[in-house]
């Protein structure tokens, strides 16, 4: 597809607030991706002066509705509107992920950090758009799309909550929310499996082996800020989370997933009964 820039991209930063603000999903997830290879093959600046600044909220189109989180109900995964329920979440949350990566990038492009960090970053982006194009994908497959149904609009209150603290974004996007999927994966896919719903678990097969690798930058990069600040990395977690996170850290946690990513159970146990509100 043709890219409709609204300006050209020559930074990394330019580049990322134009993907976040782009309203057609279409153009949102090419930009990011376009935007990621071109960072990788360091044809890009890391920011300037005449950059954009970084949306407040992300672009999207009208539709899906968006409710309070609670007014979502619950999905028979044994039906196709089930399924088809539960992919649409998905699709939600992937394209939430999509734009809360590329805003730590615009976000926090002034901050000292390797540049590394803004590979690391601008490979999540990446592969969170190639999940949403999966799942959206997965949707037109079962004779639906993104958009038929509403959607919870609670994800981006932690870009909003943390966006004046990369170490607290860390704490709450990949350490959290992040951590979450691995979490709760691999029922969906052996339920997937279980309905005879193949192609949804090969998504979700993708998706899970994904986000291990999300996390663990997560807290490669959480643990090298606590290290510069002399900070004990899982007791700063836990204070972070405390501060900025709303929602609820529930158990039961995937202790060995979450291990393989660096994020040990000193970080999040004694953090599964508290609800901060």
């Amino acid at each position: 597809m043709t890219l409709a820039l609204s300006r050209p991209i020559t930074t990394l930063r330019e580049g990322t607030n134009q993907a976040i603000a782009a309203s057609d999903l279409d153009v949102k997830t090419a930009i990011a991706q376009e935007t990621a290879r071109r960072w990788f093959s360091r044809s890009l600046s890391l920011r300037s002066p005449l950059d954009s600044p970084v949306a407040d909220r992300p672009g999207r189109p009208e539709k899906p509705e968006l409710l309070p989180p609670g007014m979502i109900g619950k999905r028979n995964l044994n039906s196709v509107k089930g399924r088809i329920a539960l992919l649409h979440a998905l699709a939600h949350i992937e394209l939430n992920a999509t734009d809360l990566a590329l805003d730590i990038v615009a976000r926090f492009v002034t901050e000292s950090m390797p540049q590394s960090f803004f590979d690391g970053w601008m490979q999540v982006a990446f592969e969170e758009a190639k999940h949403f194009l999966l799942v959206r994908g997965r949707l037109r497959d079962l004779g639906a799309d993104y958009g038929d149904l509403p959607a919870h609009d609670g994800l981006w209150q932690a870009a909003h909550d943390t966006r004046n603290d990369l170490t607290a974004r860390l704490a709450v996007v990949p350490l959290i929310l992040e951590a979450r999927g691995l979490d709760v994966t691999p029922s969906l896919q052996a339920k997937m499996r279980k309905t005879g719903d193949h192609e949804t678990a090969a998504v979700l097969d993708i998706i899970y082996h994904d986000e291990k690798k999300h996390v663990a930058i997560g807290a490669k990069w959480f643990r090298f800020l606590c290290h510069r600040q002399k900070r004990n990395p899982a007791d700063a977690f836990r204070q972070l989370v405390r501060a900025n996170f709303r929602g609820q850290v529930k158990a039961p946690f995937n202790d060995m997933a979450r291990a393989e990513a660096g994020l040990t159970p000193s970080f999040y146990r004694n953090l599964s009964s508290v609800n901060a509100s």
